[in-house]
């Protein structure tokens, strides 16, 4: 699934990208017209400036990816932020994850190809991990983490940064709307926030929502609740 064709939407990226271009073939743009229609203007410029900045980053360190497969994965990673979610109650990237098999499955995608993407969707929030995996899950969650909160901001050429922009603006109310965004897909499902970053959103925005403490959790289990003797002839409980 390599292909590296500048598109006509493409030409609006100069070649002071490096020949980096969205990826010209018809799996690509079927994953672009369907999450086109499937997400807010804000995402989906959020989704394909992911692909760059981790297509950028990846080409520098002389990184060898699959720029479909990384195109795939970035366009599909915020996908259980939508309103086709609005009853779930798996964590947002696994429906984002799952919603990007289904896709690829239902045009042949070999299975090996699919287990990267969900792979990748589904652990862009995990940071400390995706960087030891293969390239396309490190590069998205690379992409993502220079998006929305500017990780590695200044490894990126003041002329990459308009270009991408450019072509793909960074609303002035971006930090907003991604706020908004995150909060919106997760607040009728809470408890996935455990573990990860997402609760911070939740805590952001709904000053009712109480995280889960791990060491409360930790001291108040049913082992601690339900003490339990060692064997017949133990004499102490613990």
């Amino acid at each position: 699934m390599k292909t590296t064709v500048t598109t006509e939407e493409d030409t609006l990226m100069p070649a002071r990208l490096e020949g980096i271009s969205v990826p010209d073939s018809k799996i690509a743009r079927e994953v672009t017209e369907f999450i086109r229609d499937t997400e807010s203007d804000l995402l989906f410029n959020h989704s394909v400036r992911v692909y760059f900045w981790g297509a950028m980053a990846g080409n520098r360190k002389g990184i060898n990816f699959d720029p479909e497969l990384l195109y795939a994965a970035c366009m599909f990673h915020d996908l259980g932020l939508t309103a086709l979610y609005s009853g779930s109650q798996l964590r947002f990237e696994v429906d984002g994850a799952n919603g990007a098999a289904d896709f690829l499955r239902s045009r042949g995608i070999a299975p090996e190809q699919i287990e990267l993407v969900w792979n990748a969707v589904a652990l862009h929030t995990t940071p400390g991990i995706p960087e030891f995996m293969r390239p396309e899950i490190a590069l998205i969650q690379a992409g993502a983490g220079m998006d929305v909160v500017g990780r590695g901001f200044d490894e990126f050429s003041p002329a990459e940064r308009d270009a991408v922009i450019e072509a793909y603006p960074r609303e002035a109310t971006f930090e907003k709307g991604i706020v908004d965004a995150f909060y919106n897909g997760m607040k009728h499902r809470p408890q996935t926030t455990f573990g990860t970053f997402n609760d911070d959103i939740l805590a952001f925005k709904d000053p009712t929502f109480e995280r889960v403490d791990i060491c409360e959790a930790i001291f108040g289990s049913r082992w601690k609740l339900d003490p339990h003797r060692c064997g017949p002839d133990c004499d102490h409980v613990h």
